[in-house]
């Protein structure tokens, strides 16, 4: 997922995380340059869909404005959902 907005600056990578450490999902969520937050997350289908239903709601002091999905191929090896700088 791409969330672009006002989403950086406001703890919104650090509650994607506990978002997704909640719901047992592996993947990143780091901070692009342009001002969007890049998510990759993935898991049981369910979990991550209330992720992704957790993102367009985010944190109160962040604006989402869009997020862009894209279903990519499962990345092995993940063991957990980190927080990339």
């Amino acid at each position: 997922m791409i969330v672009r907005g006002l989403v950086q600056g406001v703890g919104f990578r650090y509650y994607t995380h506990r978002q997704a450490a909640a719901e047992s999902v592996t993947g990143f969520v780091r901070n692009c340059s342009d001002g969007s937050v890049e998510i990759e997350a993935q898991g049981n289908e369910d979990a991550v869909n209330r992720l992704i239903e957790w993102v367009h709601r985010g944190v109160p002091r962040a604006m989402i404005e869009n997020v862009q999905q894209q279903v990519i191929p499962t990345v092995a090896g993940e063991e957990e959902f980190d927080i990339l700088l």
